[in-house]
């Protein structure tokens, strides 16, 4: 559960509605490319509880050059004797506009587990859900320029409106997760120098808008921190739940597109 919050947590998945900001609609260099990974460790309280990873290549999907991203979440040491948890994700999107193409998510949390493929089709604006493992197939409406759980977190990267946001300012954007859209909410709150294993990042420092009740003392529970470079690299997430708190940390890197910078000052 602990990785299964992460990608929740990192990737999307804050339904809220916000003001939209525009993004910015031409096409920038890309803060990423092929051969990109990292790693971030994931902590529950005083537990040492996960590690996640992500990674980029290039590749084809049914004669397109896509991106494909995948991210992979697991449970270590003492965590994992009391709930193993092996979380897979992984997003064929466009290299240009990066529009997720296929989504797929295979995790087993504990024993329970799920398959599920996702296809979009944004001309016809559809999603074809394939529920491998109830073996039935279903098709979902979806809005405009929607992402998945994976392909958020590089669109947010290359289309981040950075000089068109003020602090305390919010945009959003379509996602679509487990058969319903949602719209995802992140506050901008300006910067921040955060302490990491590497020395001391400039950062961008966000709060997604949560849903509170089920999971989250409170709707502004959440924080990121983003390297202030041309990678836009997350440093640290923060989130403060029902039982306790969560902690991840940017552990290892390599094949960033821009040389990683520390603060000397």
């Amino acid at each position: 559960m602990i990785n299964n919050f992460f990608f929740i947590l990192f990737f999307g998945i804050f339904v809220n509605h916000a003001q939209p900001i525009p993004f910015d609609s031409t096409e920038p260099s890309a803060p990423f490319q092929e051969g990109e990974w990292f790693q971030l460790r994931i902590h529950y309280g005083f537990l040492n509880a996960s590690y996640a990873t992500l990674s980029l290549e290039r590749d084809t999907l049914k004669g397109t050059p896509v991106f494909h991203a995948k991210a992979f979440g697991e449970t270590t040491g003492i965590a994992s004797w009391f709930f193993k948890v092996e979380d897979y994700y992984e997003s064929y999107f466009d290299q240009t506009t990066i529009l997720p193409y296929k989504f797929i998510r295979d995790i087993n949390e504990g024993g329970y587990t799920k398959n599920v493929e996702i296809d979009f089709n944004h001309e016809l604006q559809k999603a074809k859900v394939n529920n491998k493992k109830k073996k039935v197939t279903e098709e979902f409406e979806i809005e405009p320029n929607v992402q998945d759980l994976i392909s958020c977190f590089y669109y947010l990267r290359n289309f981040y409106p950075k000089e068109k946001i003020k602090v305390n300012e919010s945009f959003d954007i379509n996602m679509f997760f487990d058969q319903e859209n949602y719209v995802f909410k992140l506050k901008y709150l300006g910067k921040e120098v955060i302490n990491s294993k590497f020395g001391a990042v400039n950062c961008l420092k966000f709060r997604p808008i949560v849903q509170s009740g089920r999971v989250f003392k409170e709707q502004e529970s959440v924080t990121l921190w983003v390297s202030d470079d041309e990678n836009k690299l997350p440093i640290r997430l923060q989130a403060d739940i029902l039982v306790g708190s969560i902690k991840a940390d940017i552990e290892n890197f390599k094949n960033l597109k821009y040389p990683f910078k520390i603060n000397v000052n």
